[in-house]
């Protein structure tokens, strides 16, 4: 009657890990919100840091990106009006004539294609789970911007 039951369940590593994302081996198992798992002044600090960070490396190359197509515009202008190149208005009027035209055609249907709402949803999931931790990077974010 007192029969006690040895077996146990053996479970592989290997296999276990292949089936999982990557973040979810970085970070731990609980797929939880960053509430559950740190306290509220550690989830203002992470996400004020990655924040900050964001809106750093954003700002900098905002800027490069500006300085390159200003220079580029303006190397046009100056090859345009020296002679160096000749520019068909009529074509270019006709090429954006036709993208205009493409873009109405896409945005009249105005309807999220089933990936970009399941991924849409997904964030929006996310941002309401870890509140704390959004409002810590959007500070950071500014203050990276700013700075």
């Amino acid at each position: 009657a007192g029969v006690k039951d040895d077996s146990f369940n053996v479970l592989d590593l290997a296999e276990y890990t292949k089936n999982r994302p990557w973040w979810r081996k970085v970070f731990g198992p609980s797929s939880g919100s960053s509430a559950e798992k740190y306290n509220v002044a550690t989830q203002l600090v992470i996400g004020g840091v990655t924040g900050w960070c964001t809106g750093f490396i954003f700002q900098k190359v905002g800027k490069l990106a500006a300085t390159a197509v200003g220079g580029g515009f303006f190397l046009l202008q100056i090859a345009n009006h020296t002679g160096y190149i000749k520019i068909d208005w009529k074509l270019v009027e006709r090429d954006v004539n036709k993208a205009k035209q493409q873009l109405k055609f896409h945005s009249s249907g105005n309807k999220m294609a089933p990936e970009v709402k399941s991924k849409v949803d997904e964030v929006i999931i996310f941002l309401k789970k870890n509140v704390i931790l959004t409002g810590g990077f959007a500070g950071g974010f500014l203050l990276g911007m700013a700075s």
